[in-house]
């Protein structure tokens, strides 16, 4: 089967067998950061999205799998990773879209960290004794409605706890409160979709078929501008779930559900917590970040 530009699609996506050994050779070839550009990221974060961390003694020292929820157009690995490698010297290696990897722009994410969602290419990370960045919720999650904020789109996805079960990875679960307010949706992602503009679009053939889970919301920030407000960070670490080993063994889904089970209330207790810890800290916040954010 071939897409619009003429690229055959495999039962493992858009890309072939030769181009996933070729991406894993390249991801197990970055070792860090580019840490000029990290600093500058992490700086810019503490002064507009400033970060309050909490349960950093929870991360392990042996790697790990970070799963938590995603927020609005995924742009909480921006908030997670340069913080984490600030705060422990710990790479982490987020797992992305087959989307991002089908542009030039998937190259320049790689370089400080991003590597392509795909079995193989966790297998050989995991092999490789890397930190690994996973949002069960992927794209769909990124782009829920309003309704929907800091809520969990999981739907039937068991992907992570196979892998961690067969590498002999536990799960830190984190939960990240902030993102999710840098906009409020002016038109819901779904609406776009389905409007009439774009369906004339595509009965013209001047675009084609769009995955539903890939369409954000129109949105609307500082001022009514695509700014993002100025929203301080709550991010929280819980303790590790511990994950059975089963190298070189079939996962049964019992085992699946009750791992995803135990990580899906933990990332949602700590969501919670940390929208609580919000709304106990804004008496602490200066005028003007607190008029830029209501």
């Amino acid at each position: 089967m071939a897409n619009k530009s003429g690229k055959k699609v495999t039962e493992s996506g858009p890309f072939s067998d030769e181009e996933i050994a070729n991406l894993i050779d390249t991801f197990l070839g970055i070792e860090g950061p580019n840490e000029k550009s990290f600093r500058r990221l992490y700086a810019f974060i503490k002064a507009y999205f400033p970060p309050t961390v909490v349960g950093l003694e929870n991360i392990p020292d042996e790697p790990t799998l970070f799963i938590g929820n995603h927020a609005m157009f995924g742009l909480d690995g921006m908030i997670l990773m340069p913080t984490v490698y600030q705060e422990t010297g710990r790479f982490l290696r987020g797992m992305a879209d087959n989307a991002w990897f089908q542009t030039p722009t998937g190259a320049k994410m790689a370089t400080n960290g991003m590597v392509l969602g795909h079995p193989e290419v966790c297998s050989a990370l995991m092999e490789a004794g890397h930190d690994l960045l996973v949002f069960p919720g992927g794209a769909a999650e990124a782009n829920k409605t309003a309704e929907e904020k800091y809520s969990l789109v999981w739907r039937e996805r068991y992907g992570f706890v196979r892998m961690a079960a067969q590498h002999g990875y536990n799960i830190t679960p984190f939960g990240l409160v902030g993102p999710d307010d840098w906009w409020d949706h002016a038109i819901e992602g779904r609406d776009i979709l389905h409007s009439r503009l774009v369906k004339t679009l595509q009965k013209m053939d001047l675009i084609g078929e769009i995955r539903e889970d890939l369409m954000p919301p129109l949105p609307r920030g500082l001022f009514n501008t695509l700014i993002p407000r100025p929203q301080r960070s709550f991010l929280a670490f819980g303790e590790p779930i511990t994950v059975p080993d089963y190298r070189g063994k079939r996962v049964s889904k019992a085992i699946q559900k009750s791992v995803r089970g135990q990580t899906e209330a933990k990332v949602e207790e700590l969501v919670s917590d940390m929208l609580l810890l919000r709304t106990q800290s804004k008496h602490n916040e200066g005028t003007l970040r607190r008029l830029l954010t209501r």
